[in-house]
């Protein structure tokens, strides 16, 4: 059975508040996504984490709709209007199915837009800088060790594929370490969309980026907030200039 709720909250509530000890995504401000610019940000990301790649087929409209928390109905037209743009294919038969279209990337291209990426960017700032001023210096010991994992394997990496991926589990799970699941989805949302919106970054900007991933958990460990912020706001114009 779905959940009415949503598995990851609704979203059309307003004023940000706490709830045992973390945010609730429930009740931030702004409009939230729809039931079928969840799907498209979903699949988006999924494809940005390679948990999906070009010509495979997805999970079943239900299947998709239980993991998302909305209706089977809401998915199945997000998913047609999404064969109408060319992001999927619907396949008949005993193999048929809905699958990512084998020219995603250049269909998704289409759909890139310099103006709303600049505002959701501005907007995931916003909100890990939020993170890193509550958590400083109550994040457990230990909890940052798989961020420390992530940001080693990007150093290490040769593939620009892999090392995209890498940063946006990055962004995921710090947005865990510090916020919660329900944070987790949050982020997660706003990183599908700018999946869609605009151009992966370039292997040179995600390694100057990952030298601010670095400092940031050295500042979160020593529990300096200011500092902890600052490497925040580096991320975003690390390897532009």
């Amino acid at each position: 059975m779905v959940n009415a709720a949503g598995k990851f909250g609704p979203y059309n509530q307003a004023a940000p508040a706490q709830a045992g000890g973390v945010w609730d995504t429930r009740v931030l401000a702004g409009r939230g996504p729809t039931g079928t610019e969840l799907v498209r940000s979903r699949i988006a990301l999924s494809i940005r984490l390679r948990s999906v790649a070009p010509g495979d087929r997805l999970p079943d409209a239900g299947v998709l709709a239980e993991e998302l928390g909305i209706s089977e109905i809401t998915v199945r037209r997000a998913l047609e209007a999404m064969c109408q743009d060319g992001l999927l294919d619907r396949r008949r038969g005993r193999a048929g199915g809905t699958f990512v279209a084998a020219d995603w990337d250049t269909v998704v291209a289409v759909t890139h837009n310099a103006d709303e990426t600049a505002s959701l960017d501005s907007f995931h700032l916003l909100l890990e800088c939020g993170l890193v001023a509550h958590g400083t210096g109550e994040v457990p010991e230990g909890r940052l060790d798989g961020l420390r994992t992530l940001v080693e394997e990007m150093d290490l990496s040769e593939d620009p594929a892999r090392l995209i991926e890498l940063e946006t589990r990055f962004h995921l799970d710090l947005a865990e370490a510090l916020g919660g699941v329900g944070i987790r989805e949050f982020a997660a949302d706003l990183l599908g969309r700018q999946c869609l919106l605009g151009p992966a970054p370039a292997p040179s900007v995600v390694r100057a980026r990952n030298r601010c991933h670095a400092d940031l958990l050295d500042e979160l460990t020593r529990g300096a907030m200011d500092p902890a912020v600052a490497a925040v706001k580096a991320h975003r114009h690390a390897g532009l200039n």
